[in-house]
């Protein structure tokens, strides 16, 4: 009886949230602040497609939620695919929850654990190992070949706004001249930045920690996945992860989130340091993630968890402590990082013909809804003859 209403179908994210619930028979209602590229809305398990205000006109966008909101015998639970959602939902909070379910309840806590200081302060209160990392403004450089070294990474404190300016994640800077040229950059743009150490391994040593957390800050369901290729190569999104159960991820990511407090889906990236054989978290993604089409076929339907948790429906525990042989691509890009993982010798033929013997799961394209990967790739070419 309660809708769905999912902010984001432009993504694979959305396209997941919605087939998650969707095929439950749950009513999805997409809103989008565009048409462009919805191919997540041509699922046949939306209901309805919406066209809303842009997240950017914040005070826009809040009244049509209200607006919408007011209009519903019951109260939607509220589904955001990308981070700039998560921080709108986290600054009006409470506004929204008149009208929406919404598993956060304490205003700001998102926000801090989205912000590279605020979860360093998180993370070293709770005893859990981050990366060595100085506030790009006040660089201890008497200790900085020590502590961070180089190659180091230059980070963004507000990550949304940081990706939809430069179109990556960070600065990957190999000595002082390119380190100190970054933050010159970042700082007359407006950004607050850290320095990072970079965590020694290869992109398999990267590894997530998906769980749910109920109204109690209690972890309810959780499974680990392994990153076996990444898009760009080295510093971006999964392209390829395999579903695989590693204990420490989960003894060391119950802990952190159920301290702080934490309530509704998380997902923590951690790296094992070569150095030390140490898992240090390198972030926490507090929305549904590229991974989630992967964790539902795997076992665990975290959409319909979060749906059935906030409506009042009963839901069995499911700590997963299974390794499966599902594998997560995104296909196009996963092609791209693959030849650049030759190229760079970071990958050889015997490794990547080892991992393809396990069963697929693809981001965008499913045989029981084929509509949203054909529109995917007709805009995709349309795209693309329009630049030639």
């Amino acid at each position: 009886m309660n809708q769905a209403v999912v902010l984001g179908s432009n993504y694979y994210i959305g396209l997941s949230i919605i087939r998650c619930l969707g095929k439950e028979g749950i009513d999805v209602i997409a809103m989008d602040y565009s048409n462009n590229d919805t191919y997540g809305a041509s699922s046949k398990y939306l209901s309805k497609q919406l066209i809303v205000p842009h997240y950017k006109v914040e005070d826009e966008l809040l009244v049509y939620l209200i607006e919408y909101g007011k209009k519903q015998s019951f109260k939607p639970v509220l589904f955001p695919t990308a981070d700039a959602y998560v921080a709108f939902m986290d600054k009006h909070l409470e506004a929204l929850k008149e009208y929406y379910l919404i598993p956060m309840t304490e205003q700001g806590l998102w926000t801090k654990v989205m912000d590279k200081a605020g979860l360093k302060e998180l993370a070293d209160k709770h005893h859990v190992k981050i990366p060595e990392t100085m506030n790009s403004n006040a660089i201890d450089w008497g200790n900085f070949d020590d502590l961070i070294g180089y190659p180091c990474l230059l980070k963004p404190t507000d990550s949304p706004s940081f990706v939809n300016q430069y179109r990556k994640k960070m600065f990957i800077c190999n000595d002082r001249e390119s380190l100190l040229k970054a933050i010159e950059k970042t700082q007359s743009d407006g950004f607050s930045m850290v320095v990072q150490r970079k965590i020694t391994g290869p992109d398999s040593n990267v590894c997530t920690y998906d769980c749910y957390l109920n109204q109690s800050s209690q972890v309810t369901h959780s499974m680990t996945c392994q990153k076996i290729r990444q898009f760009p190569i080295n510093y971006g999104a999964s392209s390829y992860t395999l579903q695989r159960h590693i204990e420490a991820l989960h003894q060391i990511g119950q802990r952190f989130l159920e301290s702080i407090g934490f309530k509704g889906f998380a997902e923590i990236e951690f790296k094992k340091d070569d150095r030390n054989n140490e898992y240090y978290l390198i972030e926490v993604n507090t929305r549904t993630t590229t991974l989630n089409c992967l964790l539902d076929r795997a076992g665990i339907n975290f959409p319909l968890v979060a749906y059935k948790e906030l409506t009042g429906e009963a839901l069995r525990n499911n700590i997963f402590k299974s390794s499966t042989n599902y594998t997560f691509r995104y296909h196009i890009e996963d092609l791209i990082s693959i030849v650049n993982y030759f190229k760079t010798h970071q990958l050889t033929l015997a490794d990547y013909i080892k991992n393809m013997r396990y069963k697929t799961i693809y981001a965008i394209w499913s045989f029981d809804d084929p509509k949203p990967y054909f529109v995917y790739m007709k805009n995709k070419l349309l795209r693309k003859r329009n630049k030639m």
